[in-house]
């Protein structure tokens, strides 16, 4: 029996969506991922299995073959966890085609007792699974504030593969995350006030006047003569984020793993002070698996 579910992968910044097919055949037993699967989805057969047998559910005795669609994506990431064992459920039968499995994404990590765990950029699944047309999320608890930002989605927070099970049945519905808004008046700045800084009036000037026309600002001199005190001060003077400027660069954060999921939406904007020696990998991002560097952190900064 064959049976889909939707996930979402990151790729860069951005999230994609990705269908996960599972097909259950007569055969001898095994479980097989394809679709440029890295190491870590790989691993999810071990925790899938063990998920499943801890929530009260069965793994098929039967030729397992989970698709993760489109094949030519590498994937890599815990996200697809969730996705995989409900797949499993629906193609063997233990879970109902409803029309909730339609409509629903599903993104998270499991435990080996079936505990559903938040994974890094959460919110640009979020955005992909809106994008892909589906009109509800499940992900884990702790981050449905972080996918709660993305405005036209419908965003349910679980503890287990339980709870997300019996939702996607019609058992029990979960509950539904509140829309994540920060006003413009609660932006926070941290950092030291400019009319702290004693001294330097000619540096403190061109600073302001630097910042009023959004103009560019270069700052030279010997160590210890407050350059980088006069840049941190620079966030008291800026405006907060705009609504798009704030999902925009709270989308960065949450992809690197940065975002306080207490306070998921930003609305300062960011201040980075990469030292002299940092690598090109870490400027400009990249690596194995591409993560965010120092300039894209620095997005909507305005310094």
């Amino acid at each position: 029996m064959l049976a889909q579910t939707l996930s979402a992968s990151i790729v860069g910044v951005d999230g994609l969506p990705v269908r996960v097919e599972v097909d259950v055949a007569f055969g001898l037993p095994a479980l097989t991922i394809v679709g440029l699967a890295g190491s870590q989805v790989q691993e999810a057969r071990e925790r899938v299995r063990s998920a499943l047998r801890n929530s009260g559910f069965e793994l098929p005795a039967r030729r397992i073959t989970i698709n993760l669609s489109p094949a030519d994506l590498p994937k890599d990431g815990t996200g697809y966890d969730l996705a995989i064992a409900v797949g499993i459920l629906a193609a063997s039968g233990q879970l109902p085609a409803t029309a909730r499995l339609g409509e629903t994404a599903l993104v998270g990590e499991l435990g080996l007792d079936g505990a559903l765990r938040a994974v890094p950029g959460t919110m640009a699944l979020a955005a992909a699974a809106r994008a892909a047309g589906v009109a509800a999320l499940i992900v884990a608890r702790p981050a449905t504030g972080e996918a709660a930002a993305v405005a036209g989605l419908r965003v349910h927070g679980a503890d287990s593969l339980g709870e997300a099970v019996s939702h996607l049945a019609g058992v029990r519905d979960l509950p539904l995350a509140a829309t994540t808004r920060l006003p413009v008046s609660q932006a926070v700045v941290r950092g030291p006030d400019l009319g702290e800084v004693e001294g330097q009036a000619l540096a403190r000037r061109g600073l302001e006047i630097a910042l009023a026309g959004r103009h560019n600002l270069a700052l030279c001199g010997p160590p210890g003569i407050g350059k980088t005190l006069l840049l941190r001060c620079a966030a008291g003077l800026l405006p907060p984020l705009e609504d798009d400027e704030a999902i925009e660069v709270s989308r960065i954060y949450s992809v690197a793993g940065l975002l306080d999921r207490r306070a998921p939406l930003l609305r300062a904007r960011p201040f980075r002070a990469p030292h002299h020696t940092i690598s090109t990998q870490a400027l400009v991002g990249g690596g194995p698996r591409v993560r965010p560097g120092e300039a894209s952190l620095a997005h909507a900064s305005m310094c």
